[in-house]
């Protein structure tokens, strides 16, 4: 069944639609894990029945980074084997078992196990789900459609944070299963989906199925219309951009992610995001958020839970903004304005909680969680939507699924040492982590500004175009097409290589 895309419906939009759907719930699990894990963090009855310390506590919590890491060595070659849906089905698959057996946990070491478990199909998801929109949406889609993607993280945070705070007064281990158990429901959703979706055309084309891959495209972009202009001219583009990397001898073996000093930069430029939008201070309140809270002077548990309520639903908004900014503002300008906004409210979280984090000066107070709100706001208008929308468009075909591995293991790793970390510099140095973090925050906002190119406005393969120097194709730029400042003769085109 996945083999074919005859259960595909014939409208463009619609079928737009539920490709963001399925990728998207994906994204939602994992947001949905952070919130849950941080109202779990929270409460009593899941911290005394796994008798947590510090350690166990950050065990618990930086678990899922240990199955992400996993999930960025090998699942890049399994997507460009497999093709793009159906790797994203076999994700979906494992962060179903891996919640039925966290919901079930007995002990530490089981509860470590799931959440490995689902830090490996969570980030399956994250590589492959936005290769697969990248590829497959029509190009003036893509800043949405790759936005939406992980805008969706607060949709599951969100989510979360409403039901830890609906079973935080029961008085049995129920109180943190639930939560458990609904984070599967994602998964499941998707796998309904991905019978009604098509596959990427860019991997159908390098299959060498060109007749699947012209029609996806014509459902793409135009209904079903082959005849269309602008399915004539990216198709073609298509068919030349990825008959150029083969001529040339481009292979997808991992040794083409350094293979070439354009590989190189593409592979530092998408691992760029993942390690900044780390390290830029935002772990602290994803997974931390009663420590910090703690700090601040807030101790009371439900006061906790309602702020984690409010948190995410502020968050959707600020990262929904920030995907309308992608395409006007352009990418590299959108991560400059959020890092540099976010690095001035964590120099104040740390200034306010110096000064109040042990008083009882309701203003003070009120005035720390209002710069934890704008610092989380800054934050989600720029690396939320861009953190999966950069690194796919900068990387070319043969190194895109691969890239995304590497992507992923970056972001896991990081996540992973600061998830671990954090918790120890709370407590040992309070307001003095957060003015630590924003120092690099500022570096940070230099090798973007040095180092990013941008590719608003284009199509995958016109990136080339920024990044070498010259594009691997005739066919007019798609956005000229679209606005009626270049024409092509489509005879001269759908050449079967």
């Amino acid at each position: 069944m996945l083999k074919k895309v005859t259960f595909v419906p014939k409208s463009s939009r619609f079928i737009a639609i539920l490709l963001v759907t399925c990728s998207c719930i994906t994204s939602a699990t994992f947001g949905y894990d952070a919130s849950m894990i941080n109202g779990l963090n929270i409460l009593p009855s899941y911290t005394d029945y796994f008798r947590l310390n510090t350690a166990t506590l950050a065990l618990n919590t930086a678990s899922i980074w240990i199955g992400g890491c996993l999930a960025g060595f090998c699942y890049g070659q399994f997507t460009d084997w497999v093709g793009r849906r159906p790797a994203l089905l076999w994700a979906a698959l494992i962060t179903v078992f891996a919640v039925i057996l966290q919901t079930a946990s007995q002990n530490v070491a089981m509860f470590v196990i799931a959440r490995i478990l689902i830090g490996f199909g969570t980030s399956a998801s994250g590589l492959s789900g936005p290769v697969y929109l990248a590829e497959t949406l029509p190009f003036q889609w893509r800043a949405w459609g790759l936005g939406v993607f992980n805008d969706f993280y607060y949709v599951g945070g969100l989510i979360a944070a409403g039901i830890t705070f609906g079973t935080a007064n029961m008085n049995s281990t129920w109180a943190w299963r639930i939560p458990s158990a609904i984070q599967g429901v994602f998964s499941i959703l998707c796998i309904v989906i991905i019978p009604f979706i098509p596959e990427s055309p860019r991997w159908l084309v390098y299959q060498n199925k060109h007749e699947e891959a012209l029609n996806v495209v014509a459902y793409m972009y135009a209904d079903g219309d082959r005849e269309d202009t602008l399915v004539t001219a990216q198709y073609q583009e298509i068919l030349d951009t990825i008959e150029y990397e083969k001529n040339v001898g481009v292979t997808l073996s991992m040794k083409e992610l350094v293979k070439t000093p354009s590989a190189r930069k593409r592979v530092t430029l998408a691992v760029s995001a993942a390690v900044f939008s780390t390290i830029a201070g935002n772990v602290i309140a994803s997974y931390y958020l009663g420590t910090m809270l703690n700090n601040a002077g807030i101790t009371n548990t439900t006061t906790q839970l309602e702020i984690n309520v409010i948190l995410n639903a502020w968050c959707l908004v600020c990262s929904l903004v920030g995907t309308m900014l992608a395409d006007r503002m352009g990418r590299k300008s959108l991560a400059i304005l959020s890092q540099s906004l976010l690095t001035v409210f964590l120099f104040l979280v740390g200034a306010l909680t110096k000064i109040y984090g042990a008083s009882t000066f309701n203003p003070g107070i009120y005035a720390t969680v209002a710069m934890l709100f704008l610092f989380q706001g800054s934050y989600s208008i720029g690396w939320t939507p861009l953190l999966y929308l950069y690194p796919p468009e900068v990387m070319n075909y043969s190194i895109r699924a691969n890239g995304m591995g590497v992507f992923q293991f970056a972001l896991n790793a990081t996540a992973l040492w600061a998830v671990f970390a954090f918790p120890f510099a709370l407590v040992a140095i309070g307001w003095k982590t957060y003015m630590i973090n924003g120092a690099w925050d500022v570096v940070i906002i230099g090798l973007i500004a040095w180092y990013w190119v941008e590719t608003k406005g284009t199509s995958l393969e016109e990136v080339d175009r920024v990044i070498d120097g010259e594009k691997h194709s005739d066919v007019p730029d798609l956005e000229k097409i679209v606005k009626g400042e270049a024409k092509i003769e489509a005879e001269i085109f759908y050449q079967e290589k």
